[in-house]
């Protein structure tokens, strides 16, 4: 089974994220990131007083018109305004998702608020936006084996990636989740741009769920990221002895965060 994660940035390498998730051939792919505009298409222009970034208003369906044969699942973190080329200003939601293979029976889907509940924006906040984790639970036929695959985009703080109260009962929530997943999975995994240091308490609370993480200090980001902090994303497993192989994908560059590979 072939499992990969990626921030996508909200799609601003459209197109080059595209033909890469169409052609990477994984069983289960988790995105962050990634918007949704029900009616919209194309580019759009998003703006939280801090940053104006270009975004696809629907990554959402651009991701799932290159995945035929997969289900997909999509959770929103929170809503807010964008303005597409034309001007128009459209209401857009903003969360993660996971795409999973036809082939792969889904028998369990939990998705929860890990850090605030959903919020619906009048404009867009820099700070203390919610935050969920969504899991996707499969039996895979290859091995037999209940696999749960968690998925989360950390909180952001401006302040930088350092241990917080809020990232602490972040820590705390998701350590629920991945109990509860362990306690019916022969392996669980636990990927996405997490937001934190590799020295984060947030490893050792995990850790005592017997989650091991496989990036440690390795450089998650790409060239077109330019702060020093090159740590974001993280890969965690239950069980090593089920990892094939696990990889930091440098190239193709598809987004401003590197991908994460992992075959059990």
């Amino acid at each position: 089974m072939k499992i990969v994660s990626i921030n996508a940035w909200g799609g601003a390498r459209h197109d080059a994220l595209i033909p890469w998730i169409s052609e990477v051939d994984a069983d289960i792919v988790c995105v962050q990131e990634v918007t949704r505009t029900p009616r919209g298409s194309g580019w759009a222009t998003f703006s939280d007083g801090e940053r104006t970034l270009p975004q696809r208003l629907n990554l959402f369906d651009d991701i799932s018109s290159v995945l035929a044969g997969y289900r997909s699942h999509f959770v929103a973190h929170d809503a807010g305004p964008v303005t597409d080329r034309d001007g128009t200003r459209w209401r857009q939601d903003f969360g993660i998702a996971t795409w999973v293979r036809d082939g792969l029976p889904i028998v369990g889907l939990d998705a929860r608020f890990v850090h605030l509940e959903f919020v619906n924006h009048v404009d867009w906040t820099v700070e203390d936006r919610p935050r969920a984790a969504l899991t996707v639970t499969v039996r895979d036929p290859s091995s037999s084996r209940i696999v749960s695959v968690v998925q989360l985009h950390g909180l952001r703080d401006p302040a930088g990636k350092h241990d917080t109260p809020a990232r602490a009962d972040q820590a705390r929530r998701l350590s629920s989740i991945v109990e509860q997943m362990r306690s019916t999975s022969d392996v669980v995994a636990l990927c996405g741009d997490l937001n934190l240091l590799p020295t984060s308490a947030t490893f050792q609370v995990l850790g005592r769920q017997g989650m091991v993480d496989l990036v440690g200090e390795a450089d998650t980001r790409t060239s077109l990221y330019r702060k020093p902090i090159r740590s974001a994303s993280y890969l965690l497993v239950s069980r090593m002895d089920a990892v094939r192989r696990f990889e930091v994908v440098q190239q193709p560059e598809v987004s401003d965060h590197r991908a994460l590979l992992l075959e059990l």
